[in-house]
């Protein structure tokens, strides 16, 4: 029984989809769909797929590597079979696409630039004050 509180897939289905967006549900070939133990067991291989490639790009994010586009690469991966993966994938797709809008609005473009000259201004004068108070030494010449 439905609640009001919770969504059903059809709901879910009309509030994200648009008109570019295709259908939500699963890609895989037919002859997959038609046999029940076989799309299971290709939906294990893509959820398994997906979570190496997601596992790769969390280890990435602390060490050289492109963590966030693997992440997403693996969250593409499960958006082909998963519904919830694929409304995820939309959502951060809207996001970043907003986000972009923003950035090069010329109103917001020119306070980021003012923000980031103030900031650089503050750093070179406590860099000046610090210099001036400690004198320039550079680390391998420091004698204890």
């Amino acid at each position: 029984m439905n609640t009001g509180s919770h969504k059903t897939d059809e709901a879910v289905v009309a509030a994200e989809g648009t008109k570019a967006d295709p259908a939500l549900g699963s890609r895989a070939p037919e002859f997959v769909k038609a046999r029940r133990a076989l799309h299971l067991s290709w939906q294990v291989g893509v959820f398994v797929v997906g979570l190496a490639v997601v596992v790769a790009g969390v280890i990435m994010l602390p060490l050289p590597g492109p963590g966030w586009l693997v992440i997403f690469a693996g969250m593409a991966i499960w958006a082909t079979e998963f519904v919830w993966a694929q409304v995820v994938l939309r959502w951060t797709k809207r996001k970043v696409t907003e986000a972009a809008q923003r950035a090069l609005d010329p109103e917001v473009r020119r306070r980021n630039i003012v923000l980031t000259t103030v900031g650089l201004v503050i750093i070179a004068v406590l860099c000046a004050v610090y210099v001036s108070k400690f004198g320039f030494e550079m680390p391998w010449r420091i004698e204890e």
